[in-house]
């Protein structure tokens, strides 16, 4: 595997999810905002007030998932694909002796070019495993010891 194209892939592959969380996470919010609008028009007494009620909550809810993403964005910005790495830290790419690890986000497990790749913030139990570590060191993870066997 070439591991800078797939680093610079997994970059990419974090940064569209984000969008896409901020993309349906706005949607939302407008929908929500849109419904509390209609709502005011077609009811009257009690019922107004509760279902305004309930999309500002709705509203209020997506605006916080924007506001969450756009701080997994900011995480992202920060990281240079192209940076070497000598110890584990964030943007790292961790080869191990069982997993392929992408320091960044938690955004779950993806396949980049047919090979599996988890993807974990820092903070992860997974991640603050494996924080400053360098190749060749063990750790354990789920009562599983992994060797690193390259960081890219």
């Amino acid at each position: 595997m070439d591991e800078a194209v797939i680093k610079r892939k997994l970059l990419y592959t974090c940064k569209q999810y984000v969008e896409d969380r901020i993309m349906a996470a706005t949607l939302a919010m407008n929908q929500a905002q849109e419904s509390a609008n209609e709502e005011g028009r077609s009811s009257a007494g009690d019922k107004y007030e509760t279902g305004r009620a309930m999309m500002q909550i709705e509203r209020e809810k997506a605006a916080e998932q924007v506001e969450e993403a756009l701080k997994l964005r900011y995480v992202l910005d920060r990281i240079d694909a192209d940076a070497p790495h000598d110890v584990v830290s964030l943007g790292s790419l961790v080869i191990t002796s069982t997993l392929n690890i992408f320091l960044a986000i938690g955004a779950g497990r993806v396949t980049v070019d047919g090979e599996d790749f988890l993807i974990v913030a820092p903070v992860s139990p997974l991640g603050k495993a494996m924080l400053g570590l360098k190749m060749n060191e063990q750790f354990t993870f789920n009562k599983y010891a992994n060797t690193i066997t390259k960081i890219l």
